[in-house]
């Protein structure tokens, strides 16, 4: 599967997943023999490469976020509008189950 979000051409990919919005790729730049993972989250519009060592390729591909999140990268914040939906939205789900 290709992904439209690494059209590099120097990037060969060597796996991808996808699952509910969620797109991870496993890449390895040939110019320089770097391996990267890159996340795209489609339902969120956000998305980040991360840089990898090889030992660390399988973990990182299987775990982006824990990597991220080691490394520093942040993931924006939903906006004020979007928490206080999914707030509303959770309320009345409680409120139906009573």
């Amino acid at each position: 599967m290709t992904n439209a979000a690494h059209t590099d051409g120097s990037l060969k990919e060597l796996d991808f997943r996808a699952n509910d919005g969620l797109e991870v790729a496993l890449l390895w730049r040939a110019d320089d023999e770097r391996l990267i993972v890159e996340v795209v989250d489609t339902k969120v519009g956000d998305a980040f490469r991360l840089e990898i060592a090889g030992s660390e390729a399988v973990d990182a591909f299987q775990h982006p976020y824990a990597y991220a999140s080691f490394r520093g990268h942040s993931r924006r914040l939903p906006d004020a509008q979007a928490v206080a939906d999914a707030v509303v939205e959770l309320e009345q789900q409680k409120l139906s189950y009573l």
